[in-house]
């Protein structure tokens, strides 16, 4: 229908303004049954970014140029939040009878998962859309308990047809991922009206980092089976205690914009029991020394937690300790990048003797522990191995930091004068 490309002037080929058409279609498709989508297209999201202030001042007057729906692409890419629609036939309908094929993409919901129900209920993950040589993949967004929205992979199922579009072009879906909550700017793009995220840079370098981890259920249960759990009132009220100090801990350091994740003993009972360890006795946090601030340790203070102590300097083995509820303490470990390894350190502070903890290069996802959006590393099984050597599975009571894990080296020993600097106790 030639008159539709005729909207969008300037010099676009029939395959450029075929794409603007497709996205028209489509958005006057989910306008028609109430659905709020919005653009979260990378490729196009950079393209606006450039261009975001004029976006956002100009009125919606016809535009000269097809500027950013025409660039060329297979797909453009729409979120969707769950609790905002119910999925209804007639969308589907509707969207045939506009000539649109389409193809929902279904798995397990992982938030009814738990210790006590693998449940296996399956939820849409993934819509796509195709008309003509462009589609549209609208990726659904649902809200977890750690207060951010979670989107899971596109794995097709056996009987799908897999040369339906060309899926390892598609942005979203070869793993699942956890993003914040955006707020949203409605704006007319190419005489589109479209909602984006307000900010489209700070969303691009989310979507950059977002891939998400799930708890592993299915282990810790036969982890379960062969330790069980400790139930008794102390463990209850350690994990409660652990639970409010992580929580703290982490608005304490997103409001200082420093990045951290689980480690130690915290990052193992993540990984091998969806858990606090109820005999560890603290909460352990890493952070990389490059996103260490000044004012880590006075927000920590503010917040009601006392240095209990600091041990190290910035240029070598920085740990610092703070006291929470009764007798469960944080401690937050600072990582140093070396050419072929990332090590952290650590101090006996009665001898001054200095030590040294290695593990293999890690990146960081995200996962949810606790009821908290939190990183732990992507590489987990080689993070906890190097920490707690191939016996991880097994659960140890009596641990010395000291000797005990399957990577630490003996680093020398601080200069005495420098004590009163390094070996900083409260």
């Amino acid at each position: 229908n030639g008159a539709v490309f005729s909207k969008v002037r300037g010099s676009q080929s029939g395959e450029d303004s075929t794409r603007w058409h497709v996205v028209r279609k489509f958005l006057g498709l989910i306008s028609n049954h109430n659905i709020p989508v919005y653009l979260i297209d990378p490729l196009i999201l950079g393209l606006v970014d450039k261009d975001i202030e004029r976006i956002r001042s100009s009125p919606s007057g016809p535009s000269p140029e097809c500027k950013y729906f025409c660039t060329p692409r297979d797909f453009t890419t729409f979120a969707l939040l769950d609790k905002t629609w119910k999925p209804e036939v007639g969308l589907f309908k509707t969207a045939e009878k506009m000539g649109f094929q389409w193809l929902k993409i279904i798995n397990k919901d992982p938030r009814l998962d738990g210790m006590d129900d693998l449940s296996g209920v399956e939820i849409p993950l993934h819509y796509i859309f195709k008309l003509a040589s462009h589609a549209i993949h609208l990726v659904v967004f649902y809200e977890r308990s750690g207060n951010y929205l979670w989107h899971g992979p596109l794995r097709l199922k056996q009987h799908m047809d897999r040369k339906f579009v060309p899926f390892r072009k598609l942005h979203f879906g070869r793993y699942p991922g956890a993003y914040e909550k955006p707020e949203l700017l409605l704006v007319s793009i190419d005489d589109l009206k479209v909602q984006i995220p307000k900010n489209p840079s700070s969303f691009l370098e989310e979507m950059s980092h977002s891939r998400f981890l799930e708890c592993r259920y299915r282990e810790a249960r036969a982890f379960f089976q062969v330790y069980p759990d400790d139930a008794s009132l102390d463990a209850v009220e350690f994990r409660k205690k652990a639970k409010s100090l992580l929580h703290l801990a982490a608005l304490t350091l997103n409001n200082l914009g420093v990045k951290f994740w689980l480690s130690s003993g915290t990052c193992l009972g993540w990984y091998r029991q969806c858990n606090v360890i109820p005999h560890s006795k603290d909460v352990d946090l890493g952070v990389f020394i490059r996103d260490y601030k000044a004012d880590i340790i006075p927000a920590f203070q503010k917040a009601g937690l006392p240095l209990k102590h600091k041990f190290g300097k910035v240029e070598d083995s920085l740990e610092l300790s703070f006291q929470g509820e009764d007798d469960v303490k944080l401690d937050i470990f600072f990582f140093y990048e070396e050419d072929d390894h990332i090590w952290n350190g650590g101090t006996q502070a009665k001898s001054g003797k200095k030590f040294k903890y290695l593990f293999p290069k890690f990146t960081l996802c995200w996962t949810e522990f606790v009821e908290l959006k939190v990183h732990v590393p992507c590489e987990t099984l080689q993070y906890v191995e190097a920490n707690y050597g191939p016996d991880w599975k097994v659960p140890v009571k009596t641990w010395d930091w000291k000797s005990s894990p399957s990577n630490v080296q003996y680093n020398g020993v601080w200069p005495v004068d420098e004590w009163d600097d390094v070996i900083q106790i409260y």
